[in-house]
This record gives structure tokens, C-alpha cells and sequence, in this order.
């Protein structure tokens, strides 16, 4: 691999770190790191090894998890199971606080609305989607032929091949591949741990390290009724890891921001990231005073109130990279390197794409804050079941490549399954939910603006929200399906008033999207894909794309870390869990649960519990297989420590971690806590 040209204290991924730098990387499967791999670890994967770790790895529920058995089990973390868990709890049963266990495959309990995904193939199809883009177009027609033409390609294949298949955006417009995925919707929970273990320490630890977080579960996918026989799967290393080894995560990284130029990093520090912050800060209080009313509103809210405080937390870590003038710095210097090379080169970046991102984003920020405000709902779940159901009257009567990208034909499976799914919604929440939606939206625009006196209809928002959700109809799965099977006729003529209120507010919704993508976003793609020339011309294909939420390869070895004058161990144990207790408890979120003190006699309390290393992994990671060089699962990837929050932006190893499960954790609770040994022995039989 090229070395670095620009050096900063931060390792930015915009440059190429050298085989003898930093584990940085969220790499392509079809074009992974092999050079570093094998001069630095003398590691050198082969194809059928990658293979068989693609076609393991699940995407599922917002996150990832993999396939450790030959029928069909998927081992993920708890945090990524756990809106299954709540959806599958009552009020007579919360499984989110007591745990679950099936100890017989009829006693396991099928998910309502989870879909697998599992990537089985991968195709460049660059040339295939900018040949619809004729260079005498506008920029914004442009835009419109390549999204029109992914929609194409992507039916085609799937009715070729019967594989949900995808086209994937990489280099921010540099590159187009198509990605086929195996897809599968009976999926069933098998085992979750108490949240108080998967979850120990709450918000307070939440980033921190050391931890001790038994963050798993399982499901199983069924396959006409039957355990799926996978062809493919990971087996276990009983023996875990050691400090130093190499280790390797697959899994999907959600977002990263390491190749847009500076001018668009602050764009991101000054508007996006404090409108994110606000937002969270004032959500979570609310959200925590609506918990706080009774044990029911704590037990419907709990699980988003823990969704918005970690949010909140990783955005406050971004933040503070941003303001890093070091980042800042580095980041102008990758852009000078790049803008030199197009100097000498001219034809790589015609039109000078630097300056037209910063005009892009200088003429976003003069509506920034009302296509956020009105392009982003409302918070409530009901009310986008509304929006899902106007969208849809209005998108369906249109050939697929000419709708919205989210409802072509090859997408709607996934659409419908959410949209008729008979999880629990609780009035009281969406009531709350929707209160906040509407005030944020009059404190956003003003309470005179017209869009927000549509909104309320002549009502303060409580009494507006309460209004809309007691009236809504939407809370029958079979008004749902109704309305989306007679059309735009039935959708006008409903009375039900959060069908009245999408809408009313889709229409500006649609005009400020629509602006977006020929204004901001078009350009922006057109821009970057000229900037990913010269990144090409200057670093060949050794240059990895920032996250998209698809499958990727990331690696790093075992290591400790200094904090303050104190050196962290990279492991710790189930006695340290103890001792932490011993310290905080047993008051939350510093609780462990019965059953584990219960058996404390019997657990081996030296085994270790999580453990750190310095692979690259981002939001999106989360139940990521951590496999060793054989290929075998060691851990499983739940956090990042603070100091890794920055790797949106930059990755630095010399604190940041990321932080994973060990899997002798995980098979020491089945057999000793749970009484879980047939489980265990699926997990690591050979």
C-alpha cells in the first residue's frame, strides 16, 4: 500500500496509512487489505476464507450479527435484538427485564416484523449506471438518469437471480456495486440475557472501558418452517483470544464522514452536528419525565430512552473531534494534496468540485432547517405509517425507476413488512411522541409559520397529538393493508386525521426532498466522484470507501491503552463484574441480575468479559463476528470506548477502542448461569 503524504496526530482516512501504520480501515470483501495484512500480521486471507465469513455475516435489525451454527442460530448483541425483545414483551411479561430462554425449539418465539439479510454476491456496475447519465445533461438530470438507472438494474437482477439486490453508492459517487442478498423474514428470539447484564453501568458506562456487558442474544432463521441449514457458518474458538493476536471483525458500519473535504466538515461542526445535539438533549428530557410517571411508562419508553441517550453520547464524541484543530488541519492538508494532483491533471476534476461543494452547501444552509423540520417526520410512529401510506398511494401507480427510491418494487417487500407489522404501539408513547414532534416543529419554523398552523390545526400540541392518535384508524394492521390496496381514491377520501395531516404536509415534504436532491445532493455526487478520480489517479484501489451500512472488513490486535498515567488492560473478568457491583450496586443501572448472583459459586469468575483491540469499527457494528485468523468467532463487538467516538471522522488508535464481548463470557453464562448447555454445545460443536 502507498504510504501517508500528509502526517497529522490524527489518522485521517482520506490519505492511505502505510503497512506499518495504524489498523485503519473499514474495507471492501472484494477488495480487502491484503498487502497490510500480510506484512504486518502475516496474515494472507484467502478468497474461499472471505467467502465463508461474507456468507456467515446477517445484517439485521440496524446492526449485524452471524450465523454460528449449522441450523440456522444467529448470534448478535442484546442492544441489536432488543426492539424484538420489547416488541415480544407484554406488560405481565417484560423480556427486556427478565430475560428469555426457549429450551426447546417450539418454545422459541418468532420476531413480527425482523428480516435477515445475508450478501451472496458482489458486482461493479460503475459503468452500468453513469452510462444513463449523457455528459450534455444538467447535473440535476443527471442525478435523476444514474438513480433511475439503479432502480433498472437492480429489478433486473432480481428477477434474474431472485436475490434482493441493492446498489450500493461508494466513493461518494466514485463507485457503483451491486450487492445480492439472500433474504429471510422467519426469524425466531432463542435466548436474551437480563438487560441488567447486557446492559451494566447504563448511560454512565456507556463508551467507558473497562466494561463488563453480557450485550448478546440469539435468534434462529427458519426456512419453510425448519431451521435454516446454512451453508455457511462460524464456528467458536473455546479458547478466545490473547493480547497481541490479530483479530478481524465483518460486519455493517452505518455512516462515516473521513472523505468529504474540510469546507463540508464545517459545514457538519457549525449546523448539522449542534441541530443533532439539541434535538437529542431535549428529547431525552422529555423522554426521561415520561418514564418517570408510572412502572408502565418506564417499561413502553425505556428502550427508546436508551436509544436517544446513546445517540446523544456519540454525537457529544463526534463534536469533540470536530473541534479538534488538529482534525481541521489534517483534513485541509488531504485536500491541498488532492487539489495539487488535479492541478497537474485537469480533465480528473473538471468544473473545480471543491468550490462547487462549498457553494452546495452554503445554499443548504439557507434551508437546512425547514427540510429537516419538515422532511424528517414527526417522531411518531403512527404518523409514519401516514406518511408510508400516502407515499405509497401516490408512488405505486408510477413505473418503479420513476419513484421515490424507497418504494421501488425491488424495496417493497421490506416496506410492507414494516408497515403491517402487528408490534404493540402504545397510545401513551405515541401520544408524547407526537407532542414533541409537533412543538419541536413550532419552535423550528414558528408557530405562525403555515406549515405549522396546518399541523395544529388550531390546537396546542398536546391536545393536537391526542387528538390525532386517539382518532388514528392506522393502529388495525387491516386498515392498513386496506388502504394501501385501493389506492389514492381510498387514501383521499379517508377521514382518519394523521392520514389528513401526512397529507397535508407531504406536499412541501416532496418539494424540499426535491430541491435537495437537484440542488445539494446531485451536485455533491457529481463533485465527489470527480474528487474520487484523483484519489484513484494518486492511490490506485487502495483506498477504502467511507461506511454505507454494507457489509465491510475491519482488523486490529488486542492492546491495552494509557489514560491518564493508568495503563488499561485489554481484558477484563467476571470477577472485576463482581467487584464493579460490589462498588455501585445494587442500585441501577449498576444491578446484577439474580440468577447471576445466585450462581456465583458456580462461575469461573477468572474468565475473561470484554476486551478491547484497535480494529476500525463505527455505529452499525454492533453484534459484528470478532474472528480470528482460522476464522473462528473470539468475540462479539458491542461498543467503542469515548475516545474512539472521533473514528466518524478520523480514526486515531492510540486510545481509541473497540470494544467487544469475549466469547468465553458468552458460553461460560449459557452453561453455568442459564443452564444453557445444549446451546453452548451447538455454539462449539465441531
Amino acid at each position: 500500500m502507498r504510504s501517508m503524504i500528509v502526517r497529522s496526530p490524527i489518522l485521517l482516512s482520506m490519505l492511505i496509512a502505510s503497512a506499518a501504520a495504524a489498523d485503519e480501515g473499514m474495507w471492501l470483501l472484494s477488495n480487502p487489505p491484503t498487502a497490510t495484512l500480510r506484512s504486518k500480521y502475516n496474515f494472507d486471507p484467502t478468497p474461499a476464507w472471505l467467502e465463508h465469513l461474507q456468507k456467515a455475516t446477517v445484517r439485521i435489525g440496524g446492526g449485524t450479527g452471524s450465523l454460528v451454527s449449522a441450523d440456522g442460530l444467529i448470534l448478535t448483541n442484546h442492544h441489536v435484538g432488543s426492539d424484538q425483545i420489547y416488541n415480544l414483551s407484554t406488560p405481565d411479561r417484560d423480556l427486556l427485564k427478565t430475560g428469555f430462554i426457549a429450551r426447546t425449539r417450539d418454545q422459541e418465539l418468532k420476531c413480527r416484523d425482523l428480516e435477515i439479510k445475508l450478501l451472496w454476491s458482489i458486482e461493479d456496475v460503475t459503468d452500468k449506471v453513469n452510462a444513463a447519465a449523457d455528459p450534455s445533461l444538467s447535473v440535476a438530470k443527471a442525478f435523476e438518469a444514474r438513480r433511475k438507472a439503479m432502480t433498472r438494474i437492480e429489478q433486473e437482477s432480481k428477477d434474474a437471480t431472485g436475490l434482493d439486490s441493492e446498489i450500493v453508492t461508494l466513493y461518494k459517487g466514485g463507485r457503483y456495486h451491486l450487492y445480492r442478498y439472500r433474504r429471510y423474514t422467519d426469524v425466531r428470539l432463542v435466548m436474551a440475557p437480563e438487560q441488567s447484564a447486557a446492559f451494566f453501568g447504563g448511560d454512565v458506562d456507556n463508551f467507558e472501558f473497562p466494561r463488563f456487558n453480557l450485550d448478546c442474544c440469539f435468534f434462529r432463521v427458519y426456512e419453510n418452517d425448519k431451521p435454516l441449514k446454512a451453508e455457511h457458518y462460524l464456528r467458536v474458538s473455546t479458547e478466545g483470544s490473547h493480547d497481541g493476536e490479530l483479530l478481524l471483525v465483518a460486519g455493517h458500519p452505518g455512516h462515516t464522514q473521513r472523505l468529504i473535504t474540510a469546507d463540508h466538515l464545517r459545514f457538519l461542526r457549525d449546523v448539522e452536528m449542534p441541530d443533532s445535539l439539541r434535538r437529542l438533549w431535549r428529547r431525552e428530557a422529555q423522554m426521561n419525565v415520561f418514564c418517570s410517571r408510572s412502572p408502565e411508562h418506564a417499561r413502553i419508553g425505556h428502550d427508546a430512552l436508551l436509544g436517544i441517550e446513546n445517540g446523544r453520547k456519540a454525537r457529544t464524541g463526534i463534536y469533540a473531534g470536530l473541534l479538534d484543530p488538529a482534525v481541521m488541519t489534517a483534513r485541509e492538508q488531504a485536500d491541498a494534496r488532492l487539489k495539487a494532483v488535479a492541478a497537474t491533471q485537469p480533465a480528473l476534476a473538471d468544473g473545480n468540485p471543491w468550490e462547487r461543494l462549498v457553494t452546495a452547501r452554503k445554499l443548504y444552509g439557507a434551508f437546512f432547517q425547514r427540510h429537516r423540520a419538515l422532511g424528517g417526520g414527526l417522531g411518531s410512529t403512527l404518523f409514519g405509517m401516514a406518511v408510508t401510506v400516502v407515499r405509497l398511494s401516490e408512488e405505486l401507480p408510477k413505473p418503479s425507476p420513476d419513484r421515490l427510491r424507497e418504494y421501488r418494487d425491488s424495496e417493497l417487500e421490506s416496506v410492507y413488512l414494516g408497515l403491517y407489522s402487528p408490534s404493540p404501539i402504545y397510545e401513551a408513547l405515541e401520544i408524547e411522541a407526537l407532542t414533541s414532534g409537533l412543538s419541536l416543529l413550532a419552535e423550528t419554523l414558528g408557530a405562525d409559520d403555515p406549515a405549522v398552523v396546518r399541523a395544529l390545526d388550531g390546537r396546542p400540541p398536546a391536545a393536537r397529538a391526542e387528538q390525532l392518535v386517539k382518532g388514528c384508524t392506522l393502529k388495525n394492521i387491516e386498515t392498513r393493508k386496506r388502504l394501501v390496496k385501493e389506492g389514492k381514491k381510498a387514501v383521499e377520501a379517508s377521514p382518519d386525521p394523521m392520514i389528513r395531516l401526512a397529507i397535508t404536509m407531504d406536499p412541501e415534504s416532496r418539494t424540499l426532498r426535491k430541491r435537495f436532491e437537484d440542488e445539494i445532493e446531485g451536485v455533491e455526487r457529481d463533485a465527489y466522484a470527480r474528487i474520487a478520480a484523483v484519489q484513484f489517479a494518486l492511490y490506485g484501489e487502495s483506498l477504502y470507501p467511507d461506511a454505507t451500512g454494507t457489509l465491510r472488513l475491519a482488523f486490529g490486535q488486542v492492546k491495552g491503552y494509557e489514560h491518564d498515567g493508568t495503563t488499561i488492560p485489554p481484558y477484563t473478568t467476571i470477577a472485576g463484574w463482581f467487584e464493579r457491583y460490589k462498588e455501585r450496586g445494587p442500585q441501577p443501572p449498576f444491578e446484577i441480575p439474580k440468577s447471576w448472583l445466585n450462581r456465583r459459586d458456580r462461575i469461573r469468575l477468572d474468565t475473561p468479559f470484554n476486551f478491547v483491540f484497535t480494529a476500525d469499527i463505527i455505529g452499525g457494528n454492533s453484534g459484528s463476528p470478532v474472528v480470528n485468523a482460522r476464522g473462528e468467532v473470539a468475540g462479539l463487538i458491542f461498543d467503542g470506548n469515548i475516545q474512539s467516538l472521533v473514528w466518524d471522522i478520523a480514526y486515531d488508535d492510540r486510545q481509541g477502542r473497540a470494544v467487544a464481548v469475549d466469547i468465553r463470557a458468552i458460553i461460560e453464562a449459557l452453561r453455568s448461569v442459564y443452564d444453557l448447555g445444549f446451546l453452548a454445545d451447538e455454539l462449539t460443536r465441531r
